[in-house]
């Protein structure tokens, strides 16, 4: 099931796109588990996660104990399969931290 894509994964994919950043939405990296990466670098190994959280009159099941519990599950598991993952905020999107962190992470594969 697809779901929608918010204006901060819209923001965010309007960024790579301008910088020539080659990405893939909606990974799925795990070959069990239905988990995915909101964007991926697949050749990087670097996942991508906009934390909607934080973004102004936005409601998450993250922020429910057992929403807290099944990302970390999802980013542990990432991790054991040697994914880095990276963590956004609407302000570090909006502001191109974001995009200044991949940068900086695809230089350092």
């Amino acid at each position: 099931m697809k779901r929608g894509k918010s204006q901060l994964e819209e923001t965010l994919a309007l960024h790579l796109r301008a910088d020539n950043i080659p990405f893939v939405r909606e990974h799925r990296f795990h070959p069990v588990r239905r988990w995915r990466f909101d964007f991926a670098l697949p050749d990087y190994r670097i996942g991508i996660e906009c934390e909607g959280l934080t973004h102004p009159g936005t409601k998450s099941r993250h922020t429910t104990n057992s929403g807290f519990e099944a990302d970390c599950d999802k980013y542990n598991e990432a991790a054991i399969a040697h994914w880095r993952v990276l963590r956004f905020t609407w302000n570090m999107i909006r502001s191109g931290t974001a995009l200044a962190m991949i940068q900086r992470a695809i230089k350092e594969s």
